[in-house]
């Protein structure tokens, strides 16, 4: 899909919203990677992670007992992979590599990678040790309490002898010309979402209520444009990040909101958040994840 979406575009970044490496094969995934890269002009970044959903390892033979094992070790073998030099490798997830190299290399000579975490300190951590950049994923409750997180990536980094790489967010949200016909659009996408992961991983009660705390509190961008920017600004600045990735769709929303929200995003939110924040040090980025991402 994202080979398809390289070739009818030319300017904007090409990643994943989140790669499961645990239940994927590290080759692989550079391979596919590395070849979008050179088919997209250097436009591609890959987002690595353990994934809320587990259906991939049932489904492709992994056990959930080695739930950290997989991750722990494949992280190892991609974080020497990514280095595009000849790799030794060995582990118990899979055969081992003996001075082989995989190709094809990409033209910046590191594929650039994020790590994508929710709660776990452990795995903060272990992107900080690997060195690379960290995206903090806030589905629910104020963005603030994550500011713990943030610090230990940097503590974490310099402890490992490294800098701190940039900070990325990835939050749902929907925009659209005013607040209420915002929220009004989004909501029965969002209970019958938040419905359904309730019974899957254990979600709090969905309610309306809930629905407005999040909107006033939480980590739901669904606004008007300034509405979503003055949300966005605010959590970049409590946690210092220098991106926020807008997850823009639920579930069968109609293609009319969808597209309306994009334009939103990128004519009015974007800038607004960039003029607010070019006197300070973050240099922000922003850009959409869809639902297929």
């Amino acid at each position: 899909m994202l080979t398809a979406v390289a070739a009818r575009t030319s300017q904007i970044r090409l990643g994943s919203a989140v790669t499961v490496l645990s239940s994927d094969d590290p080759v692989r995934v550079f391979q596919r990677y590395a070849t979008l890269d050179a088919l997209s002009n250097g436009r591609a970044e890959v987002i690595l992670g353990r994934g809320s959903s587990k259906e991939s390892f049932p489904l492709l033979g992994f056990d959930l007992a080695d739930y950290d094992r997989l991750f722990e070790e494949k992280l190892e073998l991609f974080a020497a992979l990514r280095s595009e030099w000849p790799v030794i490798w060995s582990g118990t997830t899979r055969a081992a590599l003996s001075g082989l190299q995989v190709f094809p290399h990409t033209a910046p000579g590191a594929l650039p990678t994020r790590i994508g975490v929710g709660t776990s300190p452990e795995s903060i951590v272990r992107t900080a040790k690997y060195g690379f950049n960290l995206m903090l994923a806030i589905i629910g409750g104020n963005p603030a309490r994550f500011t713990r997180h943030a610090e230990l990536f940097r503590q974490s980094a310099a402890q490992f002898g490294h800098g701190a790489g940039p900070i990325g967010i990835h939050s749902p949200g929907h925009v659209a010309a005013i607040d209420d016909q915002a929220a009004q659009q989004y909501w029965p996408f969002y209970k019958t979402f938040m419905l359904q992961a309730r019974y899957e991983r254990g979600f709090p009660p969905i309610t309306r209520q809930f629905y407005e705390h999040e909107l006033t509190y939480g980590s739901l961008y669904v606004g008007a444009p300034e509405t979503v920017a003055r949300k966005i600004i605010k959590t970049i600045r409590v946690l210092g990040a220098t991106r926020l990735d807008l997850k823009y769709g639920l579930g069968p929303m109609p293609r009319s909101h969808l597209m309306e929200s994009i334009r939103l995003f990128g004519a009015e939110v974007a800038p607004r958040v960039r003029e607010a924040l070019a006197s300070g040090p973050q240099q922000v980025q922003g850009s959409l994840a869809g639902v297929d991402s």
